[in-house]
């Protein structure tokens, strides 16, 4: 069933794409990271107005009085909530589900690159079982060139400079910091310090990155250049819907400017 539904369509519009682009697999990556894009893009969607429904929430009268008067019952205060998400139609889990999506992608998409740069026997046996007879003819796509700037596709990515006797993990770095400028500028400020949404959504900000540069730097930087290509075209996806807030990445840009007249002086009472 897996492969049938996710390795198996992956592969094939990996090496279809591959075979149009003159047969270059990391632009490969990359158009099929924008083609993921594209159809997931409503989800996206749910995603920005999901967050901005959880936000207002916590402005709500009711939401408010709910927490105070059922701050000392943990199951009474979810039984209450539950039930003001139903009254004003708002799914709590509608943030979080392009992430959840995510997953399987990255599983399955991580498993095609692996199958299509098939480099043995076996594995070339393997990846045959999986081509679609009517849309590619393996015997013109085999060997597959892995090779993409200084990256072989199929390992884990690092830069090598003369002189020095490891490699660094250059993808690793823009990974992790595209990562994180995504989260933060996706991310809607809270108000209320005791809010558990926002405290929720900075620890996956914190540890969405470390996870997600610890893949691409264990696995295949074919996944890594995924990574990149994802995070870049999201954040501009959101700032096509004028969804990007610069200011949680750029503090300084959220700094009220002096009242005219103020002088920039302190005032004192007496």
């Amino acid at each position: 069933m897996w492969d049938a539904l996710i390795i198996t369509p992956f592969i094939n519009t990996l090496l279809f794409i591959y075979n149009i682009v003159g047969q270059n697999f990391g632009i490969a990556i990359i158009l099929f990271t924008l083609l993921i894009r594209l159809i997931t893009h409503p989800l996206m969607v749910k995603q920005i107005k999901g967050a901005q429904a959880m936000q207002e929430l916590q402005k709500n009268e009711k939401w408010i009085k709910i927490q105070e008067k059922y701050k000392g019952d943990r199951e009474k205060l979810a039984q209450e909530q539950m039930a003001l998400y139903k009254e004003l139609g708002i799914n709590p889990f509608a943030s979080c589900l392009p992430t959840l999506i995510q997953l399987p992608i990255i599983f399955g998409l991580y498993q095609a690159i692996i199958s299509a740069l098939a480099s043995t026997p076996l594995d070339l046996l393997r990846l045959i079982r999986h081509i679609y007879p009517g849309l590619l003819q393996v015997e013109s796509l085999i060997p597959l060139n892995s090779r993409f700037l200084w990256m072989d596709l199929g390992q884990p990515e690092r830069l090598f400079i003369p002189g020095l006797s490891f490699g660094i993990p250059v993808l690793v770095v823009v990974v992790v910091i595209t990562t994180y400028v995504q989260g933060k500028l996706i991310a809607t400020p809270s108000a209320n310090p005791k809010d558990q949404t926002a405290a929720m959504s900075n620890m996956m900000n914190l540890y969405m990155p470390i996870f997600m540069g610890y893949l691409a730097y264990t696995l295949a930087s074919g996944l890594a250049l995924y990574f990149v290509a994802s995070n870049l075209i999201g954040i501009l996806q959101y700032a096509m819907l004028g969804k990007v807030n610069w200011g949680n990445v750029f503090p300084f840009l959220n700094k009220q400017p002096a009242p005219a007249g103020s002088g920039g002086k302190k005032s004192y009472s007496k």
